[in-house]
């Protein structure tokens, strides 16, 4: 089409990476706990905290409950996740707020729980992202509320007067186009749009991507070597090595997925790349591709960034479609379907076989649940993203899942409408579930 993504209708698709792209520690539910609280902090010179109450959506709290926080030891929880950023985070660091607790931190921080300081709930009928925090010290009280995104603090006050010109609530120096404003632009593209502004990259573009390939690929590589976690990509590694399963395109995209995930949900202190608010999105998005280089011949050596580019921003049109947090498990469902995009547009695939791989996956992995982020999202992840490549080899050979069969549709980019509409309007009842069953589990 000749035009370059940094050119491309007012800088658009430029803006869209580096909004829907951002270093994370650790989950970013229990991080944007922490966020809110460090916020909420930042506001009171008193350091003495008499008391934290933090409010979560259902989503939020389903999330952040069980996931290992960052710099805990290996332990988890809200009330923990609000204290530690309360007492040691710095808001300015966003969702690596976690990055600055040692050891004294994490006491204070444990000293708030065992003396019944903290308290956290759902905010019953919230829908969308939201996480409000309350902190009282001194005399004085000061609340922060993160809505939309993650990182995207809304409002600071203390003792009820809002803090409009707050430092914090500047964001991230994005502000020309929101999220919200390029969400329309972004679902009115084709695929061969989304894959003609993947080949167009300029020399920043490629930089900022291969800094998040690079960034995912240490939690790959530290995931393989100490098995954190639940040790999904450490122990696929070693039954490779015991004859166990064979070395291919597809286990290797699932084992790098795997050992990414395996590091951040337990709590390694490596960031990743996040992709559309999550973590193990872009790690799923895009280290399963790296992996694929491994079993091809590249004569392009910017193809695989340009894959990794096309992978995340399928990522993107499908969340954008099915909501940023909900009851589908966006990394198995999204990011899948972004590596099988990405694979097969890495391997030479038309934008016609690209488009099948895509249909290929949402026909294996539409109503893939979230059932809370935890270190067993390795092994659902691992497995969806080793779906995804197989599903682009299929492709390669001609092997499409027909139009005619259930939520597949003519197109790839109307098969993604209709997972958007399966997910919001036929899950809806999905997440209570899900939530109750979590918050009633005896152990």
């Amino acid at each position: 089409m000749g035009f370059t993504l940094k050119d491309i209708l007012h800088n658009k698709a430029k803006h869209l990476l580096h909004i829907e792209t951002d270093p994370g520690l650790g989950c970013t539910e229990p991080a944007a706990v922490g966020l809110s609280a460090a916020a909420a902090a930042a506001l009171l010179k008193e350091t003495s905290i008499e008391s934290i109450e933090v409010a979560t959506d259902p989503n939020i709290y389903k999330n952040a409950m069980g996931v290992i926080i960052p710099g805990s030891g290996g332990r988890s929880g809200i009330p923990l996740a609000a204290a530690m950023g309360a007492v040691a985070g710095k808001p300015e660091n966003r969702l690596q707020v976690f990055s600055t607790v040692d050891k004294q931190g994490l006491e204070n921080a444990e000293s708030l729980l065992k003396n019944g300081k903290v308290s956290a709930g759902i905010k019953e009928g919230q829908e969308g992202l939201y996480v409000r925090t309350i902190i009282k010290a001194g005399g004085h009280t000061a609340e922060a509320v993160i809505t939309g995104r993650h990182d995207h603090i809304e409002s600071l006050s203390i003792d009820g007067h809002p803090q409009q010109d707050h430092p914090l609530l500047r964001g991230m120096g994005s502000e020309d186009l929101s999220a919200e404003e390029l969400e329309p632009w972004l679902t009115s593209l084709s695929l061969g749009e989304m894959v003609d502004l993947s080949d167009d990259l300029d020399r920043d573009d490629i930089t900022y991507i291969q800094r998040g390939i690079d960034l995912n690929m240490s939690l790959v590589k530290y995931g393989l070597s100490h098995g954190p976690g639940l040790g999904v990509g450490k122990t696929q590694q070693s039954l490779l090595r015991q004859g166990l399963l064979k070395n291919d395109m597809v286990l290797a995209g699932g084992m790098f997925a795997a050992a990414g995930i395996d590091s951040r949900m337990g709590g390694v202190m490596l960031p990743a790349m996040t992709l559309a608010g999550s973590g193990n999105q872009g790690i799923a998005a895009g280290t399963p591709v790296v992996a694929a280089t491994g079993f091809a011949t590249l004569e392009d050596s910017l193809l695989l960034i340009k894959s990794v580019t096309l992978s995340y921003l399928v990522t993107c049109y499908i969340k954008t479609l099915a909501g940023r947090i909900g009851p589908l498990c966006g990394s198995a469902v999204a990011g899948g379907a972004g590596v099988a995009a990405g694979v097969t547009h890495l391997l030479g695939g038309t934008v016609e076989k690209i488009g099948g791989a895509i249909k290929n996956h949402i026909e294996n992995f539409a109503t893939v649940i979230c059932d809370g982020a935890k270190t067993s999202c390795a092994l659902k992840v691992g497995e969806a993203t080793s779906s995804g490549v197989k599903s682009a080899l299929m492709a390669l050979q001609g092997t499409v899942v027909k139009p005619v069969d259930g939520i597949i549709d003519q197109t790839p980019e109307a098969t993604m409408r209709n997972l958007g509409k399966l997910t919001r309007s036929g899950l809806g009842g999905m997440d209570p579930a899900i939530l109750n069953i979590m918050l009633n589990k005896c152990f």
